[in-house]
């Protein structure tokens, strides 16, 4: 797929403020820190697109961007740090639960983790609860520059593992660094597919 259009289109604090037209809607979330704004930013080949905070979780609102007038790049806000054993809806973002629960748009989420880290509890959490919402995801291994091949087939098949154990099966996943510009070309082709 090439990106030849790439704009913002708006911030919502709620899914009451997304676009009404129904263009197809790709979202990506993740932990605070996991390269989020960097890929979304590599995605559309452009450099501020998304702004890379040193701050992370600064993704406070729904931000939606138009891509190529066809579909939209959704950047959620992150889903924190629930604590307990269960993710309740309000430990990761209200706006979060009730777009993908109930846009009308959602066709995809991603889900980043950091791939240069064991697996953290509360991205099992996460996708357990995702796992039962009617929606398709998608794992994204990120910043894979700072670990070697062989090192990120262990992290996934741990991941794989951790995620049985919570009775979900992984899907089909994704590799990325935005630093060394990998995963790009994958990720977009499989875009391309769901748009059909």
């Amino acid at each position: 797929m090439i990106i030849k259009t790439a704009e913002f289109e708006t911030s919502a604090p709620s899914l009451a403020g997304a676009p009404r037209d129904p263009l197809p809607e790709f979202a990506f979330i993740g932990r605070s820190n996991v390269g989020k704004s960097s890929l979304i930013n590599l995605l559309a080949q452009r450099r501020e697109l998304a702004l890379v905070s040193s701050t992370p979780g600064k993704t406070r609102l729904l931000n939606f961007f138009r891509i190529n007038n066809n579909w939209r790049l959704v950047d959620l806000p992150g889903y924190g740090h629930a604590a307990g054993a269960k993710v309740e809806r309000a430990d990761f973002n209200k706006a979060v639960a009730d777009y993908i629960e109930r846009g009308e748009n959602v066709a995809q989420v991603f889900v980043l983790i950091d791939a240069a880290i064991p697996p953290q509890r509360i991205d099992i959490e996460f996708l357990r609860w995702l796992d039962g919402c009617d929606v398709a995801w998608a794992p994204v291994f990120t910043k894979i520059d700072k670990i070697g091949r062989g090192r990120l087939n262990q992290v996934v098949a741990q991941f794989g593992r951790e995620l049985a154990t919570a009775g979900v099966v992984l899907p089909a996943h994704f590799a990325v660094s935005a630093t060394k510009r990998e995963g790009r070309e994958e990720l977009l082709a499989f875009i391309e597919q769901q748009l059909g």
